[in-house]
């Protein structure tokens, strides 16, 4: 069933609403149905636009739902993408506040930060050079569907259930680096909670970037040199814990660490 403009707006409506207070809402999916991915991405590009009209800026963009275990978390099939701002970034070491987080959740992952636009032939050489440096990251996941209650429409209408990202200091030449064959281990308060490798990312990090890229051009919008893009989780997401620290470690690439603490709401 074809989706009308008061639809679409009305979804979007409910997220942007939930985001703000911060409160849970319904599935968007009731609105949308659960299968309607084109009308997902056209809720998604609704807040878009709504967060650029209130002054934030894109930085890139995120992969999510690229590792099986975090599929089979979530009950979906398929890879999805979000947008990242500028005021998602934190740095590495940095202590989050969950004062505006709903139920947040961290997994570990590969950014990318591009050297050269990514539009036209997108064959594997072009993809490696394209992708500039890459950096061991944390992505914040959030949702603003009640319990993390999502279908694919849902997180995808959601911004791909983005919060945060964190950046290693660490950077190296993509070009150097077999990334399927790269090793990843996630603690909480230096106990292992998350693993696995960077073939567990759709094969390779890389494929994750020709994947989105290819989504990007279909769409209009290539991605550009100096964007940051945020491959995929490398192993299972972890529920936060205010008070714990993350570090992420990424054989070959090197390590990055976020904190929690508690805030009043």
């Amino acid at each position: 069933m074809a989706r009308t403009t008061t639809d679409l707006h009305q979804a979007a409506d409910r997220l942007i609403s939930a985001a703000a207070a911060p409160l849970q809402c319904d599935p968007v999916r009731n609105i949308l149905g659960d299968q309607d991915i084109v009308s997902a991405y056209a809720v998604q590009q609704l807040l878009t636009e709504d967060s650029l009209a209130r002054g934030r800026r894109i930085v890139g963009h995120k992969i999510g739902l690229t590792s099986p275990a975090v599929q089979r978390q979530l009950g979906v099939d398929q890879p999805d993408s979000g947008v990242l701002f500028a005021d998602m970034q934190l740095a590495s070491g940095a202590s989050a506040s969950i004062g505006k987080l709903l139920q947040p959740k961290v997994e570990a992952e590969i950014a990318f930060i591009l050297a050269e636009d990514l539009d036209g032939e997108l064959s594997e050489s072009r993809i490696r050079a394209a992708a500039g440096i890459a950096v061991p990251a944390i992505e914040i996941v959030d949702s603003r569907v009640r319990d993390w209650s999502i279908s694919i429409v849902d997180t995808i209408a959601d911004n791909g259930s983005s919060a945060l990202f964190a950046l290693g200091a660490e950077v190296v030449d993509a070009a150097d680096v077999d990334f399927a064959s790269l090793g990843m281990q996630l603690t909480q308060d230096g106990v292992a909670v998350s693993s696995g490798r960077g073939s567990d990312c759709l094969g390779s990090p890389l494929n994750a970037l020709r994947w989105l890229a290819r989504t990007a051009c279909d769409n209009g919008a290539p991605l550009l040199a100096g964007h940051i893009v945020l491959s995929g989780a490398l192993g299972p997401m972890v529920p936060v814990h205010p008070g714990s620290t993350y570090r992420a470690v990424i054989d070959g690439i090197g390590s990055v660490e976020v904190s929690f603490t508690e805030a009043d709401r």
